[in-house]
């Protein structure tokens, strides 16, 4: 039985550039359909998901720009890294995400990819775009987390 503290996830790709360029206002857990390669690609941990972004198209979901580098031993059976996927989730809650998406300003992008229970689940979030003086603010948060860290560990030295 998986502890609680890690909830039986292995992180395969985590997406931290899309938290300072966004606001995360839900999040969404989805399957993803793939191809044996591609799960043992993903095993080994080759999998990118910088540039991809998440559409909605008839009614389903799916991650384009995704990037999983083709399994070594895989030869004819790979399947184009770059290719578009589908995303499994439950049609109300495409349905809710795709009337979120239609006001001005919002999105859908990809937050981590990982292993729960044998099978890969991805987080994807709605997000709202930062502004330059947004961006800086979180910067200068960071930066006095990091310092007020940096003061306690000094006093528990001593």
């Amino acid at each position: 039985m998986p502890s609680k503290k890690n909830d039986g996830k292995k992180l395969i790709a985590n997406n931290k550039k899309a938290r300072y360029d966004y606001f995360i206002e839900e999040d969404l857990e989805c399957g993803i359909a793939l191809a044996g390669t591609e799960v043992k690609s993903l095993r080994m941990g080759k999998c990118s998901i910088r540039e991809a972004y998440v559409t909605i198209r008839k009614g389903e979901l799916f991650i384009e720009g995704m990037n999983i580098t083709p399994y070594e031993k895989g030869n004819i059976f790979n399947k184009d890294p770059l290719r578009n996927r589908k995303l499994l989730a439950h049609k109300k809650e495409i349905l809710k995400l795709g009337q979120k998406i239609a006001v001005k300003g919002y999105t859908l992008v990809p937050l981590e990819v990982y292993f729960k229970e044998g099978k890969v689940k991805i987080l994807i979030g709605l997000a709202r775009g930062k502004k330059l003086y947004d961006k800086r603010e979180s910067i200068a948060k960071k930066d006095a987390r990091r310092e007020a860290e940096r003061d306690f560990k000094v006093q528990n030295l001593y």
